[in-house]
Parts: structure tokens; C-alpha cells; sequence
């Protein structure tokens, strides 16, 4: 069970101020939060290997293994680019 003292630390802690009301109705609240929490506790949900694999599920995101060195396609970038400073492409402000 969560206490109005609880409820006042918590508030306390997170820099707000409650009245005596919201404090009660939090703390329900709270409690409510935690029943359901507590819940999906019970489940018992594994990692499962094998249940992954059945679920259809899959990575789609592809492996990155042909990388290239820092800077190698810097200087063409530059070259196409209609306006340059120095070593950077030059683009409006937009703020």
C-alpha cells in the first residue's frame, strides 16, 4: 500500500507541490499503477528463443560491412556542391 508519506517524498523529490486532495488520489492512483504492474510480473514472460522464431518476426535492417574510410567521398561532395566555406557546404540559415 502507498502512504501519503510516500506520496509527499515522491513529490518532495520530483520538485511539485500537491494538495492534500491530489496526494489521496495519487496515492489510489499509484496503487492502481502497481497492481498492474505487478500483473504483468505474474505472465512469466521468457526469452524464448525459439518462440522468436516461430512468431514471423525478423531483422530487416541490413548489416553494415562495406564501410569506407573517414573523408574518403568528402572532397567529391564538395565538388558537386553549389556553395562552399572552406572545407564545409554552405546552406541558408534557417532559424
Amino acid at each position: 500500500m502507498i502512504s501519503k508519506d510516500d506520496v509527499k517524498k515522491l513529490a518532495a523529490l520530483s520538485r511539485i507541490t500537491l494538495s492534500p486532495e491530489e496526494e489521496e488520489k495519487l496515492a489510489k492512483d499509484m496503487e492502481g499503477i502497481l497492481g498492474y504492474v505487478g500483473q504483468l510480473g505474474e505472465v512469466g514472460v521468457h526469452n524464448d528463443k525459439k518462440k522468436k522464431k516461430d512468431s514471423g518476426l525478423h531483422n530487416v535492417m541490413r548489416e553494415d560491412n562495406n564501410s569506407h574510410k573517414a573523408g574518403e567521398f568528402s572532397a567529391d561532395i564538395l565538388n558537386e556542391s553549389p556553395k562552399r566555406r572552406g572545407e564545409y557546404l554552405a546552406v541558408k540559415k534557417i532559424l
